[in-house]
């Protein structure tokens, strides 16, 4: 399974991912994060392994997600022209996905941040998971955008809505 989702954020790009690299912030939105810690490495470093624990649906789901790809390394370091790109692949029982994040100026103050994800499943479970309800993963990228968003444009913290 493969899906694209996007959101524009009324932000400077710098801004957006310096927020988005800042593991202090993840619980912030996040919607659902149990725990994110490196077992190998630094947060969001390239080369990073890290233990993931989401809860979902009244159940916990851990995953292991390792950092393909960074540019530029250093978030701190965005050449204009340039397109940031954050990918990562995550491991979980019966499920294998690469997410690759795209974050380019869409004007002087907006950021448009795109993700392609890929899904693969093994076993007869997640198999069916996968074929009857496509549609959940997709609302559930789509929610993590709109949740970061509303967290960097007005400092909303999913762990204090009602929704």
């Amino acid at each position: 399974m493969k899906y694209t989702v996007s959101v524009e954020i009324a932000l400077p790009r710098e801004k957006t991912v310096r927020l988005l690299a800042d593991p202090e912030h993840l619980p912030k939105w996040l919607r659902g994060l149990v725990l994110h810690e490196p077992l190998s490495g630094e947060h969001g470093r390239l080369g990073t392994t890290s233990r993931v624990v989401m809860r979902a649906g009244g159940r916990e789901i851990e995953c292991v997600e390792t950092i393909t790809r960074r540019e530029p390394a250093d978030p701190r370091e965005i050449p204009r022209t340039s397109v940031v790109r954050f990918d990562r692949e995550i491991v979980g029982e019966g499920m294998w996905s690469a997410v690759r994040d795209r974050f380019t100026e869409a004007g002087p103050e907006r950021t448009l941040w795109e993700v392609e994800n890929e899904y693969r499943f093994s076993g007869f479970a997640m198999k069916l998971v996968g074929l009857l309800m496509p549609g959940a993963f997709r609302k559930q990228s789509r929610q993590h955008l709109q949740d970061f968003k509303a967290f960097a444009e007005r400092g909303r913290d999913v762990r204090e809505a009602t929704d």
